[in-house]
């Protein structure tokens, strides 16, 4: 009889071999199991749809602990998101508090707005965020990041043009 193991797909080969461990890594960050299984899932799918060479790595734990972590740090971010809007709804009177459909709606929204803006190349991100949520000018951020005012106004095209796209 064929040992079926061999004729696995090679990232699951991967999974047979690593999966565990990476859950028991991941669990000892987060000390939750079910969040570890989650994302030590997710870490295998995004494996799978880069279309890595799993076979050919030369140190499979340190491929999958960058993932992972990457992952990890989007999780974190996630979260400061959904605290900090919780957080400022607690400071609403009751009366103008949204309903729990309006709260998972700002959520999503939150959440992908984190994604589009996670997306943009750092410099792009940072100047979006001070122009859009500071206020600040484009020469204000032009002096504080150390570039043109004209690279300011390409960075903000950048990223206008960037959320077009994904927003539509």
């Amino acid at each position: 009889m064929p040992d079926t193991h061999l004729q696995l797909h090679p990232v699951a080969r991967l999974f047979d071999a690593h999966g565990n461990w990476l859950q028991a890594w991941l669990g000892r960050r987060l000390g939750c199991r079910e969040l570890a299984s989650d994302l030590a899932q997710d870490t295998f799918v995004k494996v799978l749809r880069a279309g890595t060479d799993a076979a050919s790595l030369q140190e499979p734990r340190a491929y999958l602990v960058t993932i992972a972590r990457r992952l990890l740090a989007n999780h974190y971010r996630r979260h400061s998101l959904e605290q900090a809007w919780l957080e400022a709804l607690r400071g609403l009177p009751e009366a103008r508090a949204p309903s729990e459909e309006e709260r998972w709606v700002v959520l999503e929204t939150l959440h992908l707005l984190d994604e589009v803006l996670d997306a943009l190349p750092a410099r792009v991100r940072r100047t979006f965020l001070l122009s859009q949520l500071e206020g600040m000018t484009y020469p204000g951020i032009a002096e504080r990041s150390g570039v043109s005012v004209r690279t300011v106004k390409r960075d903000m095209a950048s990223a206008f043009v960037h959320c077009l796209k994904v927003l539509g």
